[in-house]
């Protein structure tokens, strides 16, 4: 086992392994390193972490030095740049006829390159643009193309509950959303309802995944046939989850019938298979988990 260090080049971009160089160095200190794509100025988030070799795709790097008070002057005018060339570019797409929409821009820390994020509904050919860019900036240029779910995680923004967008702010990694997490969180499936920003099912329904996977493991589920503790008959009507409450309605005698709520603890039952056509709710729902697991993804 190697002890490494997690470094992030963005607020809440993916976590990258790389080796000590020696220097005493703490959590939440600028390094430079050197990647695939050039060296990098980047922050350090993760100290003293185990990683064995043997799992990784390439060895690990190590990182090139602490950053210094130059260095991180440096990282300032690149920042810097980073607008005027954002506003070129913008200029040049439009002169082009391009139908994408620009995100981002970013240098590389020793200014060998500027990456350009955009995003767009087919593919595109920017050979001409690239090259009229590379005139302009006498460096190298490199475009990438992003899905909807990597542009709202750089455009960021403020969601349904108030707070700013989890994939702008420490989501580092998009997971699949199932539409069976939101059935099992008893969310209404209308898609305005359960569908972020970027048209998506939303990130947060994987937060309290494993929590309502166990509450429910000792829970019927609506219509299903129920025998409670004193004896009598029903169909669920209702179920809370969190409270661990079941509505049922059962047969009291001579044809009535009467709401109760019980525990799952006092109810005898066997799950059934229920057949039945799909609403348009759960149609457009499950569009929606479809059109996710077709995005284009971008390391950001």
């Amino acid at each position: 086992m190697e002890k490494c260090l997690g470094v992030r080049f963005r607020v809440s971009g993916k976590i990258y392994f790389f080796k000590p160089n020696g220097e005493e160095v703490n959590v939440g200190d600028a390094c430079i390193v050197e990647t695939i794509r050039g060296i990098e100025y980047g922050r350090i988030v993760k100290k003293d972490i185990e990683v064995d070799e043997k799992t990784l795709k390439s060895p690990l790097r190590t990182i090139i030095r602490k950053a210094t008070d130059e260095d991180i002057e440096t990282h300032k005018k690149n920042k810097a740049k980073e607008g005027e060339a954002f506003t070129k570019c913008k200029e040049r797409i439009k002169e082009h006829g391009l139908p994408m929409k620009l995100l981002d821009c970013e240098y590389t820390f020793d200014s060998t390159k500027v990456l350009f994020y955009f995003s767009a509904e087919n593919r595109i050919d920017f050979r001409d643009l690239v090259k009229d860019l590379a005139s302009i900036f006498r460096i190298r240029i490199e475009l990438r193309q992003v899905g909807v779910r990597d542009e709202t995680k750089i455009l960021g923004g403020l969601g349904p509950c108030g707070r700013p967008y989890c994939c702008s702010t420490f989501l580092f990694d998009f997971k699949s959303v199932s539409i069976k997490n939101v059935k099992e969180q008893g969310v209404s499936l209308n898609p305005a309802k359960i569908s972020g920003a970027c048209g998506r099912l939303m990130c947060c329904l994987n937060n309290e995944k494993e929590t309502y996977e166990k509450l429910n493991e000792s829970m019927p589920q609506i219509s299903d046939f129920v025998t409670t503790k004193d004896g009598l008959k029903g169909i669920v009507q209702s179920i809370n989850t969190l409270r661990q409450k079941v509505k049922v309605l059962v047969n009291v005698g001579n044809d009535e019938k009467e709401m109760r709520e019980y525990d799952p603890t006092e109810l005898k039952f066997k799950k059934r298979q229920i057949i039945r056509e799909e609403t348009d709710d759960e149609k457009e729902a499950r569009k929606l988990e479809e059109l996710e697991r077709r995005d284009v993804k971008a390391d950001l």
